[in-house]
């Protein structure tokens, strides 16, 4: 063992990982890894979905599912041999001096307990003080991962909370014991990107506060770049590459890594959009558009769009972008007649939505098409994708079984997906197979406007630049009109034509995207712009006109 592995938090050495299912041989997903982690430093796993990142992590705080097991190697923590241990030793270290901050805080906190006890639990557990210390602590805890009015949040449930306090929660209960090695994994791929920027800069804060050692589980790039002081690229549970940061980002030796980052669109901060022609007239134009929900209490209302208006030429791509709450979403939903805006217009293909009723609303969903976030559950999991994608033609034409066959097969072809996934369940594809048939159910009814809410922000990069490339031949091909909402505004500026930037359901910026990316002309969309991770990678390439403003 080396010097720089004896003084390491946690070293792992050849490790291999299985899992077992009913009357199969067991299959290995990670094969010989080898890489450690120093105090206050912090090393990124980086890779696609069934990389072996996630497993790997798990692996080294004994997490790993119950059919999973390690064929090979080890895993010391502090020196000591832990691969094997019973879980009831693992339990004893877990909090004090190793922690967890999960990827999803909406299902890692119980819904029924307020958020105080949560973290009060920690520390109870490990008899860090009575159950009044605990409590005090609790709210502390709160206060130094940047919650505001932290008395009230610990009296609070889990629902009441955004995306990104949950997210604190979660590293409040993770620090709570100031452990000597944290894992996060994926901790920030859900949030928007200043929000991101917040919990990532905690997390920094922490570790040069406490020494601790990062191991950062994710698959974006800018991410890595920006946060790690070295990094593990996995392929198929394999190391690829392994180095510090700014040599495996800058001078990458496989193929694999430099694939990667050819699909990172934060690591390409000077790539806009080429301009394309405009097509004859607008596709869209949204005028005041006010919508408000009813509110708790009787009379009032809660404004979630405030008068926003923007325009959109057929045949281009017009994206939403702000934080959370902002009202892209809103705005979306009544672009696609999901809901009668309270004031102002939207007129789609000369139609004003306001004057829709009964048959003629529904068949205006034929000219309009969403795509939502997660095909997971937006993909009915007990149709065949056959039946998912035949699902509008049966709801909108009346055609022949015959006709539906092959307007089915047609699309599918399209979207880039053989005839042998028709009569599988969404459950047997990937995440990018699920989301091109989602793009193909939308697509089947030949619409002229196409909805993709957050349409690729669930997916790993080298899927999404597939997904990307596949939107941007169909646009081309077809004519079509997309209305792009996005937290990514790495993505937004790589495929957008015109961008509207929207804080607290207000327009606070409008126009062509380059103008709005180099000119930001208000704080708030500096502040988005800034927050878009790869900035580091992007100054050592001296490629930093983009981040201007």
């Amino acid at each position: 063992m080396t010097a720089a592995a004896a003084a390491a938090v946690l070293e792992i050495d050849d490790l291999a990982v299985a899992y077992r299912e009913k009357h199969q041989p067991p299959q290995r997903v990670v094969h010989g890894v080898s890489f450690s982690v120093a105090p206050g430093e912090v090393v990124a796993l980086v890779g696609e979905s069934g990389s072996g990142k996630t497993t790997t992590a798990q692996a080294a705080i004994g997490l790993l599912a119950d059919n999973g097991v390690v064929e090979g190697g080890t895993v010391r923590i502090n020196g000591v041999d832990a691969t094997r241990w019973p879980e009831s030793r693992w339990t004893a270290l877990r909090g004090a001096a190793v922690s967890l901050v999960p990827q999803d805080p909406a299902s890692s906190l119980n819904p029924v307990r307020t958020v105080g006890d949560q973290v009060a639990e920690i520390l109870r557990i490990h008899r860090a003080g009575d159950r009044r210390t605990a409590a005090e602590r609790a709210v502390e805890l709160l206060a130094r991962v940047g919650l505001p009015q932290p008395e009230l949040r610990a009296r609070q449930y889990p629902h009441e909370l955004s995306g990104g306090m949950k997210q604190r929660v979660l590293i409040a209960i993770a620090i709570a014991l100031r452990p000597q090695l944290l894992i996060a994994d994926e901790p920030t791929s859900a949030l928007d990107v200043t929000v991101q920027r917040r919990i990532l800069d905690l997390v920094d804060d922490l570790r040069r506060e406490t020494g601790t050692a990062v191991l950062l589980v994710t698959h974006d790039l800018g991410v890595a770049a920006d946060r790690a002081d070295r990094i593990v690229v996995l392929q198929g549970g394999r190391i690829q590459e392994h180095g510090p940061a700014h040599a495996v980002l800058g001078r990458p030796r496989s193929a694999y890594t430099r694939q990667l980052l050819a699909d990172a669109p934060s690591l390409s901060p000077t790539a806009f959009r080429a301009h394309r022609p405009s097509g004859e007239g607008d596709a869209i134009v949204v005028q005041d558009l006010v919508h408000d929900f009813p509110g708790a209490r009787r009379g009032a209302a809660l404004r979630a769009v405030d008068s926003v208006s923007f325009r959109v030429r057929r045949g281009t791509t017009h994206a939403l972008v702000g934080e959370s709450g902002s009202g892209k979403t809103t705005t979306a939903r009544g672009v696609a007649g999901f809901h009668r805006p309270t004031g102002g217009r939207i007129l789609v293909e000369d139609t004003d939505l306001a004057t829709l009723r009964g048959e003629a609303l529904r068949r205006f969903r034929r000219t309009v098409q969403l795509v939502h976030q997660n095909p997971f559950s937006s993909l009915d999991p007990r149709q065949t994708v056959f039946g998912i994608i035949e699902e509008p033609l049966r709801n909108y034409e009346p055609i022949a079984p015959a006709e539906r066959a092959r307007r089915v097969h047609g699309i599918l072809d399209r979207v880039g997906l053989p005839a042998a996934v028709l009569p599988r369940r969404p459950h047997a594809l990937s995440g990018g197979q699920r989301q091109r048939v989602a793009i193909a159910r939308a697509l089947v009814l030949q619409p002229q406007v196409v909805v993709l809410d957050e349409a690729v922000s669930a997916l790993d990069v080298t899927v999404q630049a597939q997904i990307l490339a596949l939107l941007e031949e169909l646009q081309r091909d077809l004519g079509l009109t997309y209305l792009f909402i996005s937290h990514d505004l790495a993505v937004v500026r790589q495929v957008a034509d015109t961008v509207s930037v929207l804080q607290g359901g207000r327009q606070v910026e409008s126009g062509r995207v380059e103008d709005v990316f180099l000119r930001p002309q208000g704080d708030y969309t500096r502040e988005l712009i800034a927050a878009i991770p790869g900035r580091r990678h992007a100054a050592g390439a001296a490629a930093p006109a983009a981040w201007t403003g």
